[in-house]
């Protein structure tokens, strides 16, 4: 193991450039004129694992590549782990806010900035220089690996979705490791354990044919904003609960293990708040802000329209007004039967002045390993030992539906060891990846692997 760690830390400075070339790929996969940027980039990456020693592949799909890199295969019966990555980007709008420009990496302050760095490039890079350093040192994996890498995360990953189904038997592991979460800072590397799950659904309330004369006509018929504003204020009490019959039944309640783990978080909720910009927090009473985030239900307004939204004002009874709804949804939660109780409650509360319509959103169910398995524990391990501090664990209030995929397709639990840190600017201008998580990720990835495998 200690030529393993000492190639790591001779090859720091080359490992950042490697990584700067990643980033100026501009891979941005939901606008097509950036398509032949994404299979360029799945080329890059192919060419790049097989010159750090792994059996590498293109496979081509109906949209972006999917990359597959394999360490070399030893006889006998050996542990299996995936490494779980992507290498599409999100769009780098608004570009004038931007200090430098997004596909023109800059390191500055300990820090590389550029579109992609931590989401995902950076982090699914750390594992690659693990694997690199084992490869090249002759240091012999105590188990096989295999990296699939997709270019349609930031999109909806339905080519891997299809991908998983079609490659089930030479996919089958014994774990996944994916690096596209994040931690609380440096002195606090986490393992995230729990995602939580969505539902969604769009209300629609009409009224009138056509916008009416407020003069003329207001007083006489009911008014669809009024009504929806005053369908969904029911459906939320003065203790922060939601107020759907049957919302909370399956809802997975938290250990006392879960919550005492989650008083070691170190963003106060004093700090929180300012963090937020807001006058003061509101959530379900009886939990933290940490928990409320992360391990309680919600319900959500997304977007509300209806009426005049033009300059001045103009005096009308609008003809409709329309919500996008979503809930997050916690372990044991089903989307579906969500969804079924929400519109329930909603049609009792609809007035017969008016017309609902309800049209269905995307669903995803929470995801949860227990955080005391063995195979979080070795992990747990491995952060430690890389980063030098007591790691934490967390529950992730964000959904990764492919998580659930893995383990409905696959059986495999997903380990979740991010590296972001909470400002690195995920999905925002100046994006950044600190270097310090870069290179104690790769150690933590070239410590974990002969841990895993002895499990």
């Amino acid at each position: 193991m200690q030529s393993v760690l000492d190639y790591l830390t001779a090859h720091r400075a080359r490992f950042e450039e490697e990584l700067c070339e990643y980033l100026r790929l501009p891979s941005v996969s939901a606008q097509t004129d950036h398509d032949c940027d994404t299979r360029a980039t799945a080329d890059w990456l192919m060419k790049h694992c097989r010159a750090i020693g792994l059996k590498a592949r293109k496979h081509t799909t109906d949209f972006h590549p999917i990359v597959t890199a394999s360490t070399p295969k030893r006889a006998g019966r050996r542990p299996h782990f995936l490494v779980y990555g992507h290498y599409d980007v999100q769009p780098p709008d608004p570009l004038e806010e931007w200090d430098t420009p997004p596909f023109e990496p800059t390191i500055r302050k300990g820090a590389v900035y550029a579109r992609g760095a931590t989401d995902n490039k950076g982090q699914h890079f750390a594992h690659l220089k693990a694997v690199e350093a084992f490869l090249q040192t002759g240091s012999e994996l105590p188990c096989d690996l295999t990296f699939v890498i997709e270019g349609e995360e930031e999109v909806g990953s339905e080519s891997l979705v299809k991908f998983l189904r079609q490659k089930k038997k030479d996919l089958q592991c014994d774990a996944v490791v994916v690096s596209d979460t994040g931690m609380p800072s440096k002195k606090h590397p986490a393992l995230t354990y729990s995602l939580r799950g969505v539902t969604a659904l769009e209300v629609t309330v009409r009224g009138p044919k056509a916008d009416l004369h407020s003069g003329i006509y207001g007083g006489s018929v009911d008014n669809p904003a009024l009504v929806l504003c005053q369908m969904l204020a029911a459906l939320r009490d003065k203790r922060g609960r939601i107020a759907v019959p049957g919302f909370y039944d399956r809802a997975q309640k938290l250990t006392r293990y879960e919550r005492e783990q989650m008083k070691r978080l170190p963003i106060s909720a004093a700090q929180y708040r300012r963090l937020l910009g807001v006058k003061a927090l509101f959530g379900e009473m009886g939990y933290t802000h940490h928990e409320q985030r992360s391990a309680r239900p919600t319900l959500e307004i997304n977007g509300l329209t209806s009426g005049y939204q033009g300059e001045g004002s103009k005096t009308i009874v609008p003809a409709w007004a329309s919500a996008k709804i979503t809930c997050r949804l916690v372990p044991n939660q089903d989307p579906c039967e969500i969804n079924r109780l929400l519109k329930r409650q909603l049609k009792k509360l609809c007035p017969p002045s008016v017309k609902l319509e309800i049209e269905d959103g995307h669903g995803a169910e929470a995801y949860h390993v227990p955080p005391t398995g063995p195979q979080a524990q070795v992990a747990l391990e491995a952060l430690r030992e890389a980063f030098g501090h007591e790691p934490v664990i967390l529950r992730e209030g964000g959904s990764i539906p492919i998580i659930n995929e893995f383990k409905k397709v696959l059986g495999a639990d997903s380990l979740l060891l991010g590296l972001a840190l909470p400002d690195d600017n995920l999905h925002s201008p100046n994006e950044k990846f600190d270097l310090d998580c870069f290179h104690n990720g790769a150690e933590m990835s070239a410590r974990l692997w002969p841990k895993l495998a002895a499990i």
